[in-house]
């Protein structure tokens, strides 16, 4: 009975110690260089897509599909790694359930031997034919509606992934990726400033069914 009580209690404190361990490594500083903004990035990933977080599980999040921008994949939904140990990605925790994003994701491949502890299912490495999520650049932007906010161009401070900018189309986004429009485009829509905007589409709302008002000639002929 004393021999039970005792592996009991040592495997307890082996659980404890692995949980311990697992909080601490998600506490880990990486270490990696800026590779670019969303528009360095995006052109070279594995795959890019727009989707809502429909579940955070551990150090994961699950993202429905809602439009592939580059890339290609059969799957409705995929599981997206995020930050654990030394790995250079963003918490997990910055993507709650029913927050829309566009991500540039990797591939995982294959998992380094180190990569899944089986007492800490859900934080891990991650799994083969999964993605996993860098924050080592611009490759999440924050979608609100039909527009996204986020470190898009070249111009934006590094590190930062919350600039002060005005919200790009995701149908600009969509067109930049297909190569139908440019960096520059991306950087006038992101400093376009919003009153010009609002005055814009507030004329064409007057200006909407006023044809017969308007002269089609400047002399009123």
């Amino acid at each position: 009975m004393r021999q039970r009580l005792t592996l009991a209690a040592a495997l307890i404190a082996l659980l404890c110690n692995a949980s311990l361990h697992a909080q601490n490594s998600t506490e880990q500083e990486c270490s990696c260089l800026w590779q670019g903004s969303f528009s360095e990035v995006a052109p070279q990933s594995d795959l890019t897509v727009l989707g809502t977080v429909t579940q955070v599980k551990g150090n994961a999040v699950d993202l429905q599909l809602e439009q592939t921008l580059l890339g290609e994949t059969w799957l409705d939904n995929v599981r997206i790694w995020m930050k654990a140990r030394d790995y250079c990605r963003p918490p997990a925790e910055s993507f709650p359930t029913g927050s829309r994003w566009i991500m540039v994701l990797e591939k995982i491949d294959s998992v380094p031997d180190d990569g899944f502890n089986p007492l800490t299912p859900n934080i891990s490495f991650g799994r083969e034919q999964d993605y996993l999520l860098s924050s080592c650049g611009g490759y999440f932007l924050s979608a609100n509606g039909n527009a996204v906010i986020g470190n898009l161009v070249p111009s934006m401070a590094r590190w930062d992934y919350t600039p002060k900018m005005t919200p790009v189309l995701i149908s600009l986004i969509d067109a930049y990726l297909s190569g139908h429009a440019d960096t520059q485009a991306l950087t006038r829509a992101s400093k376009e400033d919003p009153r010009v905007r609002e005055l814009i589409l507030d004329t064409r709302s007057f200006l909407r069914g006023q044809e017969e008002y308007i002269d089609s000639e400047p002399n009123g002929n």
